[in-house]
């Protein structure tokens, strides 16, 4: 199952960084870009999280919000996000249940077989549908194409 444009986003509740909850309905009315990646300090998680903290300002001035969803615990996303001075919201996902309702976790394309979490990026509008999904991405140069993509969309 995967979503696209159109479809409503699979609400969530999840733990951030901190332990507090945050939910989809924390950002109705606004833009909101959800990435989810595999794990946290691993070299292509790195690349990506940095790449959108270096990009966070024009997410921002575009009228984005970012948030990272990942399996990671808490305590872990903490870490992470001070070791990078990561400006934006990261989220724990340890039971799978929203990488599952978005459709990234499953059978890893190039895999040696189980399941793992797909990296991938949805862009969510303010009336909470999906505007864009990108499944299966690279970390090196994504956010650059997910900036390109939302900077157009406000052009248009």
């Amino acid at each position: 199952m995967t979503l696209g444009p159109g479809d409503p986003a699979p609400s969530f509740s999840l733990a951030d960084d901190s332990g507090a909850h945050a939910t989809l309905d924390d950002y109705a009315g606004r833009r909101l870009v959800v990435y989810f990646y595999p794990k946290a300090f691993t070299p292509g998680c790195t690349t990506e999280a940095c790449d959108f903290r270096d990009r966070h300002e024009a997410f921002l001035a575009a009228g984005y919000d970012i948030v990272g969803i990942s399996p990671d615990p808490p305590k872990q996303l903490a870490a992470f996000r001070h070791k990078h001075s990561l400006p934006f919201t990261l989220l724990s996902d340890p039971d799978h249940e929203v990488a599952t309702a978005y459709g990234v976790w499953g059978k890893k394309a190039g895999g040696k077989g189980g399941k793992g979490l797909i990296r991938s990026t949805f862009i969510i509008g303010p009336d909470g549908l999906i505007e864009k999904a990108w499944y299966n991405v690279k970390a090196d140069g994504h956010v650059e194409h997910t900036l390109e993509d939302v900077a157009a969309a406000g052009s248009a």
